[in-house]
């Protein structure tokens, strides 16, 4: 066991945040911890790492364990280069090499005497160096580096990065470092989907053991296989990722109401009983009996219902003809930097558009340039953008929340101003502080409930997801599937993508390519251009003649390919069985696990078959 809290509460300022959490983390666990915003769960962060002390209960931590962690905001702070502060990591490596080397030297001019001591010490440190694979530590610098978007970049000086690259590099360090412990914080929130990919793959390969707050649920899904739930002040544990969790949750919410349901009926027949039964002589005992087990029975406590996920509504009063937008020929850059030469756009009434593209492409440019007043843009009669900033630019920090949407709405009528706000998630607290005091999700939901307010008919959303929580985001996405609006956005969250977009704008190579199709299809599009080209066959021999040998080895060949085709099949319909399963037994906390367990072996059976595929096509 790396950690374990036991009992812990903890507030501020005399109200309590977190009470009576209890729970263990243990070697090469993979957790997810999610919650909604202001629950508390970097609050928890911090007093796992020590950084804070419980008001009760007690936190034990193994001896000598060392922890890694990624806040939010928390980027790397150097005046080295980006090579320079990775190598850092790796100094011990460095110094071992260094003295074998000096070692080996002094050995080639020992006098007979020091022979056998040098020797012993040169074997004690190729050990070592074996052990730590130190003359490797260059690959994995560059591995981790290029992966993470740095390639070309090494000699950059850290302290000249933006917030979000210093950040990036935060994490560089920390997976180099390898940490048995570590702990992000939104690590996506910087990320581009192709570094996305990239570090979900390699933390599947990481020793230690993770604890991920994130809201990216795919990102959830595929690194995860346990989840924590922070929820009014309170830890609850799930076996399995965050699409598992989602069903064990409702599961057990149903379990819960049917128990209490259960609970009040049966109380309801012991009271009946007694009331009809305990003035007569020959049934008084029995009603006395029944008395007695209703004090014990005590009145059921009422499960709380779900909290209530934000609510949120794009309409507007007239559709824009059916070109909502054409850029038909035009170059775009950032000052001197080009991003697009000879690039076209066009969007239609009712389209779902995501831009993508890896991060410095110009994605947030690329949408300020269609919003604009350009002659290279042209927009169709009756469009009304309405634009979402990630930024938050145009709200006044110092300005009271109700106040920030009431300036922008000011015939509204008081009331409504209150329930648009509410619906939102903000809460009457809420909407009476100062925008500077909103957390970063409080202050997207008063940005999501002003773009509402502005009823256009085509939204401009840059990173709408960020900051919000996984409730709110889910209800984002049902809110802009089910509305009419044109909408073109940019996001990192894969899972939005998928559910909202019906056509992809991808920015690459600095050309600007669309396509109409999901995001799921977009993928596979990408994966079949990137393959690498099939393997050359060998000319057939004089006549066409081909070797005994050669159509014995072709004939194994196919007949594996078709194993693997029908055990693929196989685990598909073995899959969709325990998926039904599980959602039939969440309060058989065994089969659960079993079930889940089989779930996972099942996926990296699967991962293996089709990479063997691969390799025999």
């Amino acid at each position: 066991m790396l950690l374990s809290l036991e009992n812990v509460s903890f507030g501020y300022r005399g109200e309590t945040l977190l009470k009576d959490i209890s729970f263990s983390l243990h070697e090469g666990e993979r957790v997810g911890f999610i919650g909604g915003n202001g629950e508390g769960k970097t609050t928890l962060l911090r007093l796992m790492l020590g950084q804070l002390t419980p008001d009760r209960g007690s936190i034990f931590r193994r001896n000598g364990l060392v922890c890694g962690y990624l806040e939010q905001s928390g980027g790397l702070e150097s005046d080295a280069d980006v090579y320079g502060a990775m190598e850092e990591v790796y100094a011990e490596d460095r110094l071992l090499i260094e003295k074998l080397s000096q070692t080996q030297m002094a050995l080639s001019e020992a006098a007979p005497a020091q022979i056998a001591a040098l020797s012993s010490e040169i074997e004690r440190l190729e050990k070592r160096i074996a052990a730590r694979d130190s003359y490797h530590t260059d690959v994995r610098i560059r591995t981790v580096l290029g992966g993470m978007g740095f390639e070309g970049k090494y000699r950059q000086i850290v302290s000249t990065m933006s917030g979000g690259e210093k950040t990036r590099l935060k994490l560089c360090r920390l997976l180099l470092e390898q940490p048995e412990l570590l702990i992000l914080d939104e690590p996506t929130n910087h990320l581009d989907v192709k570094t996305l990919f990239w570090l979900e793959e390699y933390l599947e390969s990481y020793r230690g053991a993770l604890f991920v707050v994130s809201h990216d649920r795919y990102f959830l899904d595929r690194v995860t296989s346990r989840t924590l739930e922070l929820e009014n002040g309170t830890v609850c544990s799930f076996k399995g990722n965050y699409s598992v969790y989602k069903t064990l949750k409702e599961e057990q919410r149903k379990v819960r109401q049917r128990e209490y349901e259960r609970k009040c009926e049966e109380i309801a027949k012991l009271r009946d009983y007694v009331d009809r039964n305990l003035v007569r002589a020959t049934t008084a005992k029995s009603a006395q009996s029944r008395v007695k087990k209703l004090e014990k029975l005590g009145v059921p406590e009422k499960p709380l219902p779900p909290s209530a996920p934000p609510r949120f509504v794009f309409s507007f009063s007239d559709p824009p003809y059916e070109r909502v937008l054409d850029a038909p020929s035009f170059d775009l850059q950032a000052g001197e930097r080009p991003l697009l030469t000879h690039a076209s756009f066009t969007l239609m009434r009712g389209e779902k558009c995501a831009l993508t593209g890896e991060n410095g492409t110009g994605k947030t440019t690329l949408l300020k340039f269609l919003m604009s007043d350009s002659p290279l843009v042209t927009r169709g009669k009756f469009v009304k953008i309405a634009y979402y900033d990630q930024e938050n630019a145009d709200l006044d920090p110092d300005e009271r929340t109700l106040d920030a949407f009431w300036g922008a709405n000011p015939l509204m009528p008081h009331s409504q101003a209150r329930n648009l706000l509410a619906q939102a998630g903000l809460s009457a607290e809420d909407v009476e502080k100062k925008v500077r005091e909103l957390s970063g999700g409080l202050r997207a939901k008063l940005e999501l409930a002003l773009l509402e307010s502005r009823r256009g008919n085509v939204l401009f959303l840059d990173e709408p997801t960020n900051h919000l929580d996984l409730p709110a985001r889910e209800a984002l996405e049902q809110a802009l599937r089910e509305s009419d609006c044109t909408i073109l956005f940019v996001s990192h969250d894969r899972r939005f993508i998928e559910a909202v977009a019906d056509k992809i704008a991808l920015i690459e190579n600095g050309k600007l390519s669309s396509a109409k199709c999901s995001y799921a299809e977009f993928l596979e599009l990408q994966k079949q251009q990137t393959a690498p080209p099939p393997p050359k066959t060998e000319p057939a021999g004089k006549n066409g003649y081909r070797s005994k040998a050669e159509r014995a080895k072709e004939v194994r060949l196919r007949t594996r390919m078709r194993e693997i085709e029908i055990r693929l099949e196989a685990i598909e319909e073995e899959e969709s069985v325990c998926n039904e399963k599980l959602a039939q037994c969440a309060a058989d906390y065994k089969k659960v696990r079993e079930l889940t367990e089989r779930l996972d072996a099942l996926r990296k059976e699967t991962e293996t078959l089709y990479e063997e595929y691969a390799a025999l096509i």
